[in-house]
């Protein structure tokens, strides 16, 4: 007999892929509807079928479709065991992807943890603002993390109220800095069910240290490791994704030391005039500048200037804007 599932690739390996198969009635996946399979809910491996089997054609957080049957299990006291080596198993399909990343190489990333230091180094709102900005456009959730709050907890506190301000998600976390990191425990096993996230942030800014914190038993790399992955040429690391919350429809973190920022396969068509739309705060200001055409950089009876004029928006976020704004200004549609 022949058997349909749906999952989700969780790590790839020489051409063998790691999936965790969904439970019928799935909020992830629509089409896993039915009758019950016998390998739902259980990891399995598998190989992609036809044109699926070349490199690149499959990634890392990607949602398929399987196909496999009575020879790729067997059952033991009950239990229902696959084959580990994917006999049997294959990717027949890949569904509809959120997004696609070329470096770190995945595809439906859901919630993009930027983080930032409060001092050592210090922050560089721009990179930070680019990030986010690049974050949005994709359809992926920005969340502010600041690390080393402890070095300079007015700055932390400054950073954490800009953002939140802004409309995000922001925490203050660092050594002894207990509430913050709870917060961000919080908010990770309330708000992250059936996503995927990544965290990314420059080198130096603690990143790895405070995922050990908050994952221990992850056992993620740190320190000596990480440097040395940063500094080599080959930045094509492997990603894998690890539950981090419980359930069928569990949440995954992505591990990616290593990648201090992300590029997006999309990325090339960011046009300028798609930027307004990934500053948040500016979206209630949109359309109600004096001119139509209204670049929202320097023009009399721009709303969202007069916004930034009354505090409503911060000015670091507007400034940040128009040097985002001059880079894509320069951008042909060809390029």
């Amino acid at each position: 007999m022949t058997y349909t599932g749906y999952g989700r690739v969780i790590k790839g390996v020489g051409g063998l892929f790691t999936v965790r198969l969904f439970t019928r009635g799935s909020r992830i996946c629509e089409a896993c509807v039915g009758d019950a399979m016998p390998l739902d809910g259980l990891t399995v491996s598998a190989r992609g079928r036809g044109s699926l089997h070349r490199k690149g054609a499959l990634l890392v957080g990607d949602t398929v479709e399987l196909s496999y049957d009575d020879g790729s299990f067997s059952v033991r006291n009950g239990e229902v065991i696959p084959a580990s080596d994917g006999a049997g198993i294959a990717i027949d399909r890949i569904c509809t992807r959120k997004n696609a990343l070329i470096r770190p190489p995945m595809a439906n990333l859901d919630v993009l943890f930027v983080t930032v230091a409060a001092a050592s180094p210090d922050p560089i709102p721009e990179t930070l603002d680019k990030l986010i900005s690049i974050a949005e456009f994709n359809r992926i959730e920005p969340v502010v993390v600041v690390t080393k709050s402890e070095l300079d907890p007015a700055r932390a506190e400054q950073l954490r109220a800009l953002y939140r301000a802004a409309g995000f998600a922001a925490f203050c976390t660092g050594e002894g800095i207990e509430t913050g990191e709870r917060e961000l425990r919080q908010y990770i096993n309330t708000e992250l069910d059936g996503r995927i996230a990544a965290f990314s942030g420059a080198s130096g800014v603690g990143k790895s240290t405070m995922l050990n914190r908050l994952f221990p038993e992850l056992g993620l790399e740190t320190g000596e490791i990480s440097r040395r992955i940063e500094r080599g040429k080959n930045t094509t690391r492997r990603v894998e994704l690890y539950p981090i919350t419980q359930g069928s429809d569990c949440a995954y973190l992505a591990d990616t030391p290593g990648f201090t920022m992300l590029d997006f396969e999309r990325f090339d068509f960011f046009d300028k005039e798609d930027l307004p739309l990934t500053f948040r705060e500016f979206v209630p200001y949109i359309g109600e500048c004096r001119y139509t055409k209204c670049s929202h950089t320097k023009e009399q009876g721009c709303a969202i200037l007069e916004a930034v004029k009354r505090g409503d928006v911060a000015r670091s976020r507007h400034e940040s804007f128009v040097s985002l704004y001059e880079v894509l200004k320069k951008k042909t549609k060809w390029s």
